[in-house]
């Protein structure tokens, strides 16, 4: 086994995606290192058989993700009071699922390789077949699709071919400067994937700072608001109505700033809307700031009878005059977070590790829609949801644009991740499922960035 390059390549994938320093600064080293993830990885598979190449590479890209996916010990012992020895071992049980992709590419790397036909727009290919059926196999799990790791460029390649055409981008430029020779291949290889690299700094520098209008034809006043509740004490009673007068303030205070769309994050109210004491509540506020709200709370539908059969993570949109206007329910859940998959099967086991971060499942929202909102200008804007961790799978947010969202507002509950990684990498995925799907964005998160 490779170690040392095994390791290099750990390394490069790890701090090619955005990772913090203390409180105070972001290391965010992707333009340069994310191309070096996947040379690395070729170097240690070199001559390697295809066999022995599978299982090389299953082991690097378990370590690696395992490392990315650091922030899941965070979330199971801190705040889902999960034993220890289940928080150390969450990342590398979730890290499983793509380490199989990994070991499925390296053993077609070292397939080609074998047959002479290891040129780097086949391996370019080749890696971005396995992301793409990562995203979607067993319901899929992207998170560390390569291609994320470029997120700084605002350049044309999200609006063209979405994350997945960065991704080959960076493997053609790793597969290249791993290549010997200097074929018309290579040199061709380093100008396209150079050229863009350079494209996409320009841009970033040239339009840092700088304020660009959401579209000629229609410009609102939007607002996000962060409440800071810690994951902690967001569902304890003597935190709600601390929580509540937070998210009222900062209502108020953005409406005095001119916001004419206030959006709350991802169950920031900690309860049903459905309680009438509480829905009147928001109503009243958004009649008196006279602005629409789009308000994460949870979900209920009810029998007959009026006892409740199930509950999602859900987005209400209130209209300026109070009204309720529509329900948005999130569709693609967490596995083993929000549902539990083979409950039947293995929920004893996991309850028993895990009490705390899975307690009745979660209902899946029926299908993904764009809501048509109201704006106190009487003009209409029609905005499509996604939320959490909807936002990891690119297909699905374009069906909002396909629902005619001219506006995506993401909202989250980034507090599960604490002060890791995570929220910035979550961010550098809503930025360009804005791109993909050419769609201005609005995002809104607990805590985090």
């Amino acid at each position: 086994m490779p170690w040392r390059w095994i390791l290099a390549y750990v390394a490069a994938t790890f701090f090619a995606f955005p990772q913090p320093v203390g409180d105070w600064f972001v290391l965010d080293l992707g333009l340069v290192l994310a191309p070096a993830a996947p040379a690395l990885l070729l170097v240690a598979l070199r001559g390697l058989a295809p066999g022995r190449a599978l299982k090389a590479g299953f082991v690097a890209g378990w370590l690696a993700h395992a490392a990315l996916l650091h922030w899941a010990y965070v979330a199971t012992v801190r705040y889902g009071h999960a034993p220890v020895i289940a928080g150390v071992l969450a990342p590398f049980g979730m890290a499983l699922y793509p380490a199989v992709f990994i070991a499925g590419f390296s053993g077609i790397a070292a397939l080609l390789a074998q047959r002479g036909l290891a040129n780097p727009f086949l391996l370019a290919a080749a890696w971005v077949t396995f992301e793409w059926l990562r995203s979607w196999v067993l319901t899929g799990f992207g998170w560390g699709t390569i291609g994320y790791a470029w997120h700084l460029g605002t350049s044309f390649t999200p609006a063209l071919a979405g994350v997945y055409g960065l991704s080959f981008l960076v493997v053609l430029l790793g597969a290249t400067g791993v290549r010997s020779g200097s074929s018309w291949l290579r040199r061709g290889a380093v100008l396209l994937v150079g050229g863009h690299a350079a494209l996409a700094i320009a841009t970033e520098w040239m339009t840092h700072g700088q304020q660009i209008p959401l579209s000629e034809a229609k410009l609102i006043r939007a607002a996000a608001l962060q409440g800071n509740i810690d994951q902690d004490q967001k569902w304890t009673p003597q935190a709600f109505e601390e929580t509540l007068l937070a998210y009222e303030d900062l209502t108020r205070r953005a409406a005095a700033d001119g916001a004419q769309l206030i959006v709350w994050p991802e169950t920031a109210v900690p309860a049903p809307l459905a309680i009438p004491e509480l829905q009147s509540r928001i109503s009243a506020l958004a009649r008196e700031v006279r602005a629409s709200l789009i308000v994460g709370a949870i979900g209920v539908d009810f029998d007959a009878q009026g006892r409740p059969t199930a509950h999602y993570d859900s987005a209400f949109v209130f209209s300026h005059e109070g009204e309720l206007l529509d329900r948005y329910d999130k569709t693609h859940l967490v596995p083993f977070g929000e549902y539990l998959p083979l409950r039947p099967l293995v929920g004893h086991f996991i309850n028993a590790i895990a009490t705390g971060s899975i307690s009745n499942d979660v209902s899946e929202g029926r299908r993904v829609r764009s809501i048509d909102v109201p704006l106190v200008t009487g003009e209409t804007v029609r905005v499509g949801i996604p939320i959490c961790y909807e936002l990891l799978f690119p297909d699905l947010v374009r069906h909002f644009a396909e629902d005619g969202a001219e506006l995506l507002v993401a909202i989250t509950n980034d507090a599960w991740y604490g002060r890791t990684g995570s929220p910035y990498q979550f961010l550098a995925m809503t930025k360009l499922r804005s791109a993909e799907s050419m769609v201005p964005g609005v995002r809104a998160a607990n805590t985090g960035v």
